[in-house]
């Protein structure tokens, strides 16, 4: 039997994964049992963009993104809850997108149980899952737990949400991690993913480890590094390491290695496709970069921070560059920060040679927020007859209540595809929240 004829109940059309969680709801409402208390959290943000495009469309969408959690929690520690999260387009104007002016989609909706002991936690239906070498949307099962001596699982298994379904991908997914851990001094994990796609095929193999060491107080080491079975190749690897000597300075360096044949393989989005003999797509599948880079953090005196950092990028194909510079910022907690930044960008094309300039500043009154931010950045050379680009972002926003707020910002620049372009926004968010006692009565 092929495997894509047994797994197919894992495709979950997003209407039917929005209706059960709606279901759900219900009975987790009306059926909580006398000694739990029951939660209802949810937020509405809708947003209104305004702009242009570069074939002179005047783009004028409405967003509303939807989030929605019901919590029953136990008085033993465990708790079950749905989860669900959405949203819609619509086109004001001309159409976003090619080939339509509205679009929907159901980001996850997922029922989970957390259990009172052992971090125990169960999640079923459309989900984001993040253990190791995986980074996936899927519509499945995921559990996790710890065990003793310090080990700890992960599983998953379920149908890869596709973000783009005219794009060939994978059918089928499952994968897992273990973990083992010294309280304060370290966690290392191994993970591994496997799928295949409609024809029984293996479409993705991928293994990697990942660490966390806290070997001191003042030294934190974070790293990981995947390989993929496939093309037979590493994937990545990326490795932090800071010291901070003392409370006011902090040193840091960090390493990755990417090869574009190994990570964006058989990727689901078009912008990401590889360049490969017989097909053309947006990622020279020969480019490998290894990065390399260091920052320096002191505080001198209370609420003003000074920073110096530096990154070099090596591509085998692409020209290499160096970026550097600096940044003060004094900041006032939940009042006031403004800041500078002066960086240059030092490489082997006209396009890898400018400095840029950062100054932003944002200030609270009362329930109104104010944000201003300005970004030039001079080249040594015109690029499409531009020598100095710039960017002025203007926010405001305005809390009426804990449960209503609404912002605007204005967004004007000039680049090499526009003399004068005007982008605006506007978002309304709404949040809301009902709680169930355990007596049966209401907050």
């Amino acid at each position: 039997m092929k495997i894509n004829q047994t797994i197919k109940w894992y495709a979950i059309p997003g209407t039917m994964i929005t209706a059960g969680c709606i279901a759900t709801a219900c009975s987790l409402l009306a059926g909580a049992p006398a000694r739990a208390e029951t939660s209802v959290f949810g937020q509405s943000d809708t947003i209104f963009r305004m702009g242009r495009s570069l074939d002179n469309k005047d783009l004028y969408p409405v967003y509303e993104y939807l989030r929605f959690s019901v919590v029953s929690a136990d008085k033993d520690g465990s708790a079950t809850s749905l989860n669900v999260g959405g949203w819609a387009r619509g086109d004001l104007a001309d159409k976003t997108a090619r080939d339509r002016y509205t679009d929907a989609d159901v980001q996850y909706g997922f029922i989970s149980y957390q259990g009172a002991k052992n971090n125990l936690l169960v999640n079923a239906g459309r989900q984001f899952v993040t253990e190791g070498v995986a980074a996936q949307r899927l519509d499945g099962l995921y559990v996790r737990s710890d065990f003793a001596a310090g080990f700890g699982a992960a599983a998953y298994v379920g149908s890869p949400v596709v973000t783009e379904p005219t794009l060939k991908a994978d059918d089928f997914i499952f994968g897992g991690r273990v973990t083992h851990s010294l309280y304060k001094y370290y966690t290392l994990g191994v993970s591994a993913l496997k799928s295949f796609d409609d024809n029984s095929a293996v479409y993705r193999e991928e293994e990697g480890f990942d660490l966390w060491v806290h070997p001191l107080k003042q030294v934190n080491i974070t790293g990981r590094s995947a390989y993929n079975s496939v093309t037979n190749g590493w994937m990545e690897h990326a490795y932090a390491v800071s010291y901070a000597p003392l409370d006011s300075l902090r040193i840091g360096a960090d390493y990755s290695y990417t090869s574009y044949k190994d990570y964006f393989y058989r990727v689901t989005t078009s912008a990401l496709t590889l360049s490969t003999p017989g097909l053309n797509g947006n990622i020279d599948e020969q480019e490998k970069v290894k990065t390399f880079g260091g920052s320096v953090d002191y505080t001198p005196i209370k609420n003003l921070t000074l920073a110096a950092d530096f990154k070099n990028y090596n591509y085998d194909v692409a020209s290499a560059a160096n970026y550097f510079g600096g940044k003060a910022t004094y900041s006032l907690p939940d009042s006031f920060a403004a800041g500078f930044s002066i960086h240059r960008m030092d490489g082997n094309t006209d396009k890898l040679n400018f400095l840029e300039y950062r100054v932003f500043a944002s200030k609270k009154i009362s329930h109104l927020d104010l944000a201003l931010d300005f970004i030039d950045v001079s080249y040594d050379s015109r690029i499409n007859g531009v020598r100095n680009v710039y960017t002025v972002v203007g926010a405001a926003s305005y809390e009426f209540n804990q449960k209503l707020k609404v912002g605007a910002d204005v967004d004007y620049s000039k680049n090499p595809d526009f003399d004068n372009e005007v982008k605006g926004l506007v978002k309304l968010t709404y949040a809301f929240d009902t709680k169930r006692a355990a007596e049966g009565g209401s907050k």
